[in-house]
């Protein structure tokens, strides 16, 4: 029997490359993204049948909930959540605009919160497993990127604590930290804001969307894993 998936960010990059995993694997996929028409072709693109797309915005509080309601009366009770939906906006701290901080935090680290809290009204009463997409850059830092690092230490602290909120209702929580991974959101990135490239890297080159797929896909469906944070970086934080 499938099971239900749904894929915040899922019309691009690693939410993509997850998206197709879990098709591959037989799951049924709800892809969401804020650009319905990307939604729409990457949930046409998967393997098998039956997959949905649809349009949210993870910040809006009211959006999610209706969302999550219309998945539950037209799709059934979510058994896995992935949350990958993110936004970057790099630059020093002294150059940075309260406002970008504010939608920093509202996307990456508040929309994980209540896509969370709306998928558990379903989980705690059959269980289930939710991973969400931090960054290495939020166990470590990186200079000119202070608010996207805030944002995602943050939510390895709220995948944490509510992966002991929730252990006993049978729902695991956990986090991957993905390193510099080939997405468009580092195709336009300078040497200097890696920190030396490629070179940097102890495996060598960036990681593929797909290998961070591989690691969500084993948290997903590891029954005795949670609270953790995988790190799929090629050996990045050896060098940091």
């Amino acid at each position: 029997m499938s099971r239900l998936s749904v894929v915040f960010g899922g019309s691009r990059g690693i939410g993509r490359a997850v998206a197709r995993l879990l098709a591959q694997r037989g799951h049924r996929v709800v892809v969401i993204s804020r650009n319905a028409e990307a939604a729409q072709a990457t949930a046409a693109a998967l393997p098998g049948a039956d997959h949905v797309a649809l349009s949210c915005d993870v910040s809006k509080e009211k959006e999610v909930q209706k969302t999550f309601e219309g998945i539950q009366k037209n799709c059934g009770t979510v058994g896995y959540l992935v949350n990958a939906a993110g936004i970057n906006r790099d630059g020093l701290l002294l150059r940075t605009r309260p406002d970008d901080m504010v939608s920093l935090l509202q996307t990456n680290l508040l929309g994980s919160m209540l896509t969370c809290r709306a998928a558990l009204r379903s989980m705690l009463g059959q269980g289930g497993a939710i991973v969400n997409i931090g960054s290495v850059v939020g166990l470590k830092g990186n200079a000119g990127q202070c608010a996207y690092s805030a944002s995602k230490a943050g939510l390895e602290g709220f995948t944490r604590s509510l992966a002991k909120e929730v252990a006993s209702r049978n729902v695991r929580v956990n986090l991957v930290a993905p390193g510099f991974i080939r997405t468009d959101m580092t195709a336009g990135l300078r040497e200097e804001e890696t920190g030396g490239g490629e070179r940097r890297i102890p495996l060598g080159r960036f990681g593929e969307p797909e290998e961070v797929a591989q690691a969500v896909l084993f948290l997903l469906e590891s029954p005795y894993i949670t609270g953790q944070v995988l790190v799929v970086d090629g050996g990045l934080q050896l060098a940091m």
